[in-house]
């Protein structure tokens, strides 16, 4: 369920909080065979199914980078903050990578808004998420998320 915030003053009073999960999201052979394309990453672990099928992971695997592109729309489903002019990503810390994403695997987002500081014109945002995998001991993706909402 997204949490709707209207401006910067009522997102600064959610500094510490849990988001909450998001929604599923299936990692299917399409998707990542059209990560390759957009990327020009086409390594046999990706996109060869039969290959990847004697491969260490037993399937084909996601992109690390596919993963960690999906946190955005992910977080779209769990904060919405109104009455902002822009919203931008500012960049990423600590992130890892614990377990493959094999093709056909489903995921999800558990985020806490660690911390909202002031910046010129508006307000820079650090969220600690979790990127499941459905079924799996070991998350996909554990990041820190840097943006930046302006008045």
């Amino acid at each position: 369920m997204t949490l709707t915030v209207d401006g910067i003053d009522a997102l600064k009073q959610l500094a510490g909080s849990e988001l909450g999960t998001s929604d599923w999201i299936d990692v299917t052979q399409d998707r990542i065979d059209g990560f390759a394309d957009a990327t020009g990453d086409h390594q046999w672990i990706h996109v060869d199914v039969e290959k990847a099928k004697e491969g260490p992971f037993g399937a084909p695997i996601a992109h690390g980078y596919l993963t960690l592109s999906l946190f955005i729309p992910l977080f779209t489903g769990l904060l919405d903050v109104r009455g902002v002019t822009t919203k931008v990503n500012y960049g990423l810390d600590k992130v890892r990578f614990p377990s493959p994403v094999k093709s056909g695997s489903r995921l999800r987002l558990v985020a806490r808004l660690a911390e909202v500081q002031d910046v010129p014109g508006g307000v820079q945002i650090a969220v600690d998420g979790t990127i499941e995998i459905e079924g799996a001991p070991k998350p996909a993706c554990v990041l820190r998320s840097l943006s930046r909402f302006y008045a």
